[in-house]
């Protein structure tokens, strides 16, 4: 079988509990058969390895707390890992702080200097979107680096601080192992489609809004 045809017979028998057509005991587990049959072939097609483009955007919370679940996940295997952030800077979030315990394994760079509406500054924003980029490229062309966290770099793209043609040039440079991970709202279309995963974070309730609850940490820092 194809792997559309495998993906499609997964969809077919379906993920099994109370979902599942079957009444009889019998009738399920021979349903539930099949489906891990087929889940250990589609397993065994995709077989290749690869450096990832990860895109985390969209309006909803939750961009740069996925790409820190990927920095905990790649030290865990006893990587090394950078994080340069883009636009932040200006304070220590909690994250910062536990990265600590990795030592010489994770490298921080916290390389903004707030908001716009902060700094009110558009000439010395865009100075820190360049040497933010600047150190970025050092860590993306770095083999001993398995992942690079470039958090609110969609911003900066957004923002027209830089172009996504130098950014997509940049990623490519990584050597092929490598991961990479960017966060912010409004991925470009360019990056969007450059990029192996992308997900889109949809904002349905967030309590700054609706109920005036201030950023609060652990959850936003």
């Amino acid at each position: 079988m194809s792997t559309n045809d495998l993906d499609q017979s997964a969809a077919e028998l379906g993920m099994g509990g109370n979902l599942a057509p079957e009444s009889d005991d019998a009738g399920y587990r021979k349903r539930m058969e099949r489906r891990q049959q087929v889940q250990k072939q589609r397993v065994e097609e995709r077989n290749k390895e690869k450096g990832l483009i990860l895109v985390f955007t969209g309006q909803g919370k939750g961009k740069t707390t996925a790409g820190l679940g990927l920095v905990l996940r790649t030290l865990g295997h006893g990587e090394r890992v950078a994080i340069v952030q883009f636009i932040k800077g200006g304070w220590e979030p909690g994250e910062a702080r536990a990265l600590k315990a990795f030592g010489d394994q994770v490298r921080w760079h916290a390389l903004g200097e707030g908001f716009t509406w902060e700094t009110q500054d558009r000439e010395r924003d865009q100075q820190l979107v360049e040497r933010a980029w600047q150190t970025a490229l050092e860590y993306l062309r770095d083999g001993a680096v398995k992942l690079v966290l470039l958090d609110e770099l969609n911003v900066a793209l957004k923002l027209g601080y830089i172009d996504a043609a130098t950014v997509i040039h940049g990623l490519k440079e990584r050597p092929t192992l490598t991961h990479v991970a960017v966060t912010g709202r409004g991925a470009p279309a360019e990056l969007v489609d450059a990029a192996d995963l992308v997900t889109e974070m949809t904002l349905i309730h967030h309590p700054f809004r609706e109920q005036g609850v201030k950023a609060q940490a652990g959850i936003e820092f």
